[in-house]
């Protein structure tokens, strides 16, 4: 369920981690994972099945995404902004980026969207996942974009095999070589907080990592 401490802000559980209260009720855990995938379809996918207006970098009106799922699903006619930015202020994977009265997705689009993201401190290495049957040919000619407008890399070799058993129980882990990928002149940017973004990754950059320790899934099958 999703709270909010007087004293620590907005939390997902019983009671506030910091101080031990209870907090104030906000929603429960359906109303957050319902609320959670409307507003991720809206800024990563759909704003026009809302009726609602994305900026080129992202941006939507929280005050114009409050009114339009109101509209659209009645039962939840109790949303208000704080609802929405309390959602965004606790993603555990920092989907969300809410800047005065504005959110948008910080990655994940499938519509087109120029994101000014940091592009500093990114890591040495990051990874990426594929089938055992995409690897020689990713190896071979490169990452590109297949159903989201950039490569989405993870932070971790933990995180990308996570993100790729989505897809395949044994996902080969690609390691990205980031320093001589930005040497060469590749934007990188950091989007969530194991997610970094780019355009493509020349096969040079790539190579196979082997041995890779297994994770599991993320619980929702999604990022």
């Amino acid at each position: 369920m999703l709270k909010e401490c007087s004293q620590h802000g907005y939390f997902r559980a019983e009671n506030c981690p910091v101080c031990g209260q209870p907090g104030r009720f906000l929603m429960n855990d359906r109303e957050l994972d319902h609320l959670g995938r409307v507003l991720t379809g809206i800024l990563r996918h759909f704003p026009d099945r809302y009726q609602l207006t994305m900026d080129p970098n992202g941006w939507v009106s929280l005050p114009q995404i409050v009114r339009a799922v109101s509209q659209k699903h009645p039962a939840y006619h109790w949303l208000r902004v704080a609802h929405l930015v309390a959602i965004a202020e606790t993603d555990a994977k920092g989907r969300y980026e809410v800047r005065d009265d504005r959110i948008r997705a910080t990655y994940g689009h499938t519509v087109e969207v120029t994101l000014d993201l940091p592009t500093e401190n990114v890591p040495e290495h990051l990874y990426y996942p594929v089938t055992p049957e995409e690897a020689a040919i990713v190896l071979e000619v490169g990452l590109r974009p297949s159903d989201r407008k950039r490569v989405h890399l993870s932070k971790t070799a933990e995180d990308a095999r996570a993100a790729g058993a989505v897809r395949t129980p044994e996902p080969v882990i690609l390691e990205v070589d980031t320093t001589g990928a930005r040497g060469a002149g590749i934007v990188i940017m950091q989007a969530g907080k194991t997610v970094y973004l780019t355009d493509a990754v020349p096969a040079e950059f790539l190579r196979r990592l082997e041995g890779a320790p297994a994770a599991a899934a993320p619980p929702d099958g999604s990022d």
